[in-house]
């Protein structure tokens, strides 16, 4: 069993864990001094980031969703966890409070590309560098409905 809810106060660590474990599982293409870069811009403020939490029945974070005014800015799995229906049962949630949901994903990441497509996202362009200005291109992303 999951649930869905709002995250809150002192769960920064095990969201932390959770980035993680995931970039570590899909994002091989950073160089190491970026994924520490990164990490440290991470750690500054997902802690405290308004997140939507996939709980198991324990209450335990297993992934998590960032959604800024429409635009989803992150989406994380425990590594132990994909497959299991977590990425889309936060996406689908992301949907119901935002239809026209968009979503930036790394080029370099063909996964997260085809999971995003399967759910009905579709490319609406494409940037050479990510958001820090890192050579990592990204690929725009619009929810076209399914």
């Amino acid at each position: 069993m999951m649930n869905i809810r709002a995250s809150r106060p002192g769960e920064g660590d095990r969201i932390v864990e959770i980035w993680r474990g995931a970039v570590d599982a899909t994002h091989d293409f950073l160089t190491p001094e970026d994924r520490l870069a990164i990490d440290d811009l991470v750690c500054g403020f997902l802690p405290d980031a308004p997140l939507w939490l996939a709980v198991d029945a324990r209450d335990y974070p297993l992934g998590f969703m960032l959604i800024d005014g429409g635009h989803m800015e992150a989406l994380f799995i425990d590594p132990a966890c994909r497959g299991k229906g977590i990425g889309t049962a936060l996406v689908r949630h992301g949907l119901a409070l935002h239809p026209a949901m968009t979503t930036d994903v790394n080029e370099q990441n063909p996964q997260a590309i085809g999971f995003y497509e399967k759910l009905g996202f579709v490319r609406t362009g494409r940037s050479a560098l990510d958001g820090q200005g890192r050579p990592y291109p990204l690929i725009h992303l619009k929810y076209a409905g399914k």
